[in-house]
């Protein structure tokens, strides 16, 4: 008899978190804190409702916030249901709505194939080319207006509105919000006129899409059961659209958050997200208490930790640790104090790279700031120890790639000027061959053919090297049909693999081959368009190297665990930060004690705590932090960084 992939896992699960599973079709809060199986619990009643509705036609929708989320979760269902899962749609809610856009964007005189701008870069241009073509003198005050662009997008403000918004939300002189407003109208007649959206467009853009009854009618049929991941990192912006999506009478939902891992506010969390939604939707509250990731000792520390913070669930209940064998006297919290950052690094650097290979694959390294991780990246290379900084790619490094991918743009989008720049400068970077852009297309219009075969056509005349003439080539047959897409490009990617390629390429190669199994694996094979689209939403960090130690700022954690994890510069002004120390209100401080709490529940086995008395030559005092955790003191022995016996502490 065939095993039943779903009725065996829910025979693993507990009562409560069956009892999460299983709920009926009301809406249901779950909270579920660090190693609490919250994304099994989400995988498993997906299933659940896939299961149970075999024959049925609607589809199930659920919205996470990372592409990598949205991936395995996408795989686990797979798993559990095997031939239903083409009826789960999981996606990033940027993702969803770039469906949404696809389909029926039209009304909004969006065409299907519009293209993605998620980088600063492709946004400053589009800017900048607006202003010139509707402002006679544009000032570089006036190129300095993405930034308040963004903020109206992000607000779902529309341009008809942004100068009565900002003139009275926020206290700008008339002058200077008609400024803004004519800025906003000039860069969205751009993307328009480039047929592109930008990251925050596609939020606001679905957002209008659901003020049309038929629209949000549409998708309340279409998806019955909507699951959402991570709830409490919604902004504003993705939490008003779904109230537009719902109506006033959906109410199938379900959502896992975690108050006490709230560290976007940023970005527009906001602690009060999951009261917002209990308050709108009657949500039922449930919870997963148990921690199946950490060791008890730290899971005591982070409940005494977060009891610190006010703004907290009123129905929260400490976390449980589970009861596990240990070895006699494992330590399962260590602690350090060094003198100096550079001590710091060095010190822990040389303590990592004493460590067991296999464990020392195992190790994470988290810090408040980017810079206190490059400076521990580079103590890591002096002990020859691989290190990758993991942190999210908008773009793609190298000019080869970067150079690939315009190709492929062009392709999809023949006349985009915009992304022939960008080819022809990648194209210079790495081949050395200087074509000027403006002759460029005088030439294509002369000869009635696209940028694109101007360019192959001036490329092929200059007479370089065999590598320029084999790309080009390749890119010549995909033009004109000659090759297979999927074949020249699996050519030109071993050509670039055999061009002793440098660490950026290699990167590169390595992002793309994982970007393109997943949305393979994903969604199949689709149209050049959309594997565009997808490839715009996604990161392009590459895989880390086999056996490097991973570090990565506290922001980017989430997600994340290892047996042992390291979290350094733990003093006052740095984490917690100089703005929440110095905050005239609690709320940045109990943030940042929300993101200590991530950072220490990311651990499996082992965490080593340490901190410095001097960051850039300045005296600091010991994270509040440590404190509040029940360490300190004596917890806190100096560290000689010359001795590499160093000594280990516990709890």
């Amino acid at each position: 008899m065939r095993a039943d992939p779903l009725a065996s896992t829910m025979r693993e699960l507990s009562a409560i978190q069956q009892r999460a599973v299983e709920w009926h079709d009301g809406p249901l809060l779950v909270l579920a804190g660090p190693g609490s199986g919250k994304t099994r619990v989400l995988t498993c009643r997906i299933a659940r409702i896939l299961d149970q509705s075999p024959a049925e036609r609607f589809r199930v929708l659920a919205l996470t916030f990372t592409t990598k989320a949205a991936h395995e979760m996408t795989t686990r269902v797979a798993a559990l249901t095997p031939g239903l899962e083409e009826r789960a749609d999981i996606h990033t809610f940027h993702g969803f709505c770039a469906g949404v856009l696809r389909q029926h964007g039209v009304h909004l005189g969006i065409k299907p194939d519009f293209a993605i701008y998620s980088n600063a870069r492709d946004r400053r241009s589009v800017l900048q080319d607006a202003l010139a073509r509707g402002t006679p003198h544009p000032s570089r005050e006036d190129q300095r207006l993405l930034p308040r662009i963004d903020y109206l997008k992000a607000r779902l403000v529309g341009v008809d509105q942004a100068e009565e918004w900002y003139a009275s939300r926020k206290g700008t002189p008339a002058q200077e919000a008609a400024r803004i407003a004519r800025a906003y109208r000039l860069y969205e007649d751009e993307l328009r006129r480039s047929n592109a959206l930008d990251y925050n467009s596609l939020i606001l853009e679905a957002h209008k899409l659901m003020a049309f009854p038929a629209m949000a009618r549409h998708y309340r049929t279409m998806y019955r059961h909507w699951l959402f991941d991570e709830f409490q990192d919604t902004n504003g912006s993705q939490y008003k659209l779904l109230r537009r999506m719902a109506g006033s009478d959906f109410r199938h939902i379900f959502a896992v958050a975690d108050d006490d891992q709230t560290i976007y506010e940023w970005n527009g969390a906001s602690i009060r997200r999951i009261g917002d939604l209990v308050r709108d939707f009657g949500c039922e509250v449930v919870q997963l208490p148990t921690n199946y990731r950490c060791p008890p000792p730290i899971v005591e520390a982070g409940n005494r930790l977060v009891v610190y913070n006010a703004q907290r669930h009123a129905r929260r209940r400490p976390a449980e640790a589970v009861p596990r064998p240990s070895s006699e006297g494992e330590r399962h919290i260590q602690c350090r104090v060094f003198e100096t950052d550079h001590d710091e690094a060095t010190g822990i650097a040389t303590e990592i790279a004493g460590l067991d290979p296999t464990e020392r694959a195992g190790t994470l390294v988290l810090a408040r700031t980017r810079t206190l991780l490059e400076s521990m990246q580079e103590a890591l290379k002096e002990q020859r120890v691989p290190a990758t900084i993991l942190a999210r790619r908008d773009d793609f490094v190298s000019p080869q790639m970067r150079w690939l991918v315009a190709c492929l743009r062009q392709l999809s989008r023949p006349l985009d000027r915009r992304n022939m720049a960008v080819l022809v400068d990648a194209f210079q970077r790495f081949a050395q061959v200087s074509l000027d852009l403006d002759d460029l297309l005088v030439r294509s219009a002369a000869e009635g053919v696209t940028p694109l075969a101007a360019w192959i056509r001036m490329v092929q005349s200059a007479g370089r090297q065999t590598l320029v003439e084999e790309l080009v080539d390749k890119v010549s047959k995909i033009a004109s049909g000659e090759s297979r897409m999927e074949t020249a490009l699996g050519e030109i990617l071993e050509l670039f693999g055999n061009d002793e390629a440098d660490e950026n390429l290699k990167d590169d190669l390595s992002a793309w081959r994982r970007l393109s199994a997943e949305i393979r694996g994903d969604i199949g094979a689709v149209e050049l368009g959309r594997f565009l689209q997808e490839l715009d939403l996604r990161s392009k960090e590459p895989h880390p190297a086999p056996g490097a130690v991973s570090l990565a700022t506290i922001h980017g954690a989430k997600g994340l665990e290892s047996d042992r994890v390291h979290v350094i510069g733990l003093v006052e002004e740095i984490l917690p930060s100089w703005h929440a120390v110095n905050a005239e209100h609690g709320g940045p401080l109990e943030e940042e004690r929300r993101s200590c709490f991530v950072a220490v529940t990311r651990t499996k086995r082992r965490l080593v705590l340490s901190w410095a008395r001097r960051y850039a030559g300045w005296p600091k005092g010991p994270s509040r932090f440590l404190t509040e955790m029940g360490l300190g003191g004596d917890d806190f022995p100096p560290v000689a960084v010359a001795d590499n016996s160093l000594p280990r502490f516990h709890r």
